[in-house]
């Protein structure tokens, strides 16, 4: 049987059991394994020796956590990450993970003159993380974002967007021409989402925290990962399956 795509709805239900006394997991266990699993992905693709600039941007949500996780592993794999997050989190969790990676000594871009610093970034970049919005995320796409997005868009610099690409819909995909990003390579985690089956750049699944009885329970039919991969590469969906 084919990887089950998961809508919003089963996505939010299959987190909150993974965190709730039956699944026993907390929300940093799940956030480091998430961004691990973005670090490999970015590190399988672009080696380090061709693209050693990595710029890691991070939303405001767990997303932009998952990010800053990544961010840290990214420095411990020998690249090198800045982070951009205009709109920083306000949870505690979120802090201590920019703390961790400025004990790193990751630099992260000021907030102020929000796309003309992101604008000489991008000059100065390799590949980019985009860990901007989540499955949770609603449009309008509001400042800064909107015009971060464009100019992210325009750069040319390759892109690896973790879970879902920003501005997407979770179920309906890119359903606005011109809003939304085009990345190259796509890691979900957990499950693939509703809106990325006709995506058509390399997919990578990130997972691996998923119990058993889990994927039994929500019939996801997970594929194997090999050896201590923390990643998986997903094969396309068939046309006549979109």
């Amino acid at each position: 049987m084919s990887i089950r795509y998961l809508t919003a709805r089963l996505a939010q239900q299959i987190d909150e059991e993974l965190m709730s006394a039956t699944g026993a997991f907390s929300l940093d266990q799940l956030m480091e394994l998430a961004g691990l699993a973005c670090a490999q992905t970015l590190a399988k693709v672009y080696d380090k020796e061709r693209y050693p600039r990595v710029l890691v941007c991070c939303g405001p949500g767990n997303q932009g956590g998952d990010g800053l996780v990544a961010a840290r592993h990214l420095g411990m794999f020998g690249y090198e990450p800045t982070i951009w997050m205009p709109k920083p989190g306000s949870k505690e969790i979120y802090k201590r993970l920019h703390t961790q990676c400025t004990n790193m000594k990751i630099p992260t871009i000021p907030p102020s003159s929000t796309t003309d610093s992101l604008s000489l970034a991008l000059s100065s970049t390799d590949v980019i993380l985009d860990a901007i919005f989540g499955f949770s995320f609603q449009p309008p796409i509001r400042p800064p974002f909107d015009s971060a997005l464009a100019i992210i868009s325009k750069s040319g610099v390759p892109i690896v967007s973790v879970d879902i690409p920003s501005g997407w819909d979770v179920e309906g995909g890119k359903i606005h021409e011109g809003i939304g990003l085009e990345p190259d390579v796509l890691v979900s985690l957990t499950a693939p989402k509703e809106g990325v089956r006709a995506f058509k750049g390399r997919h990578f699944l990130g997972g691996r925290f998923v119990t058993k009885a889990m994927e039994e329970k929500f019939k996801l039919n997970l594929p194997q990962y090999n050896g201590s991969d923390q990643i998986v590469e997903l094969a396309q969906v068939p046309a006549e399956k979109l």
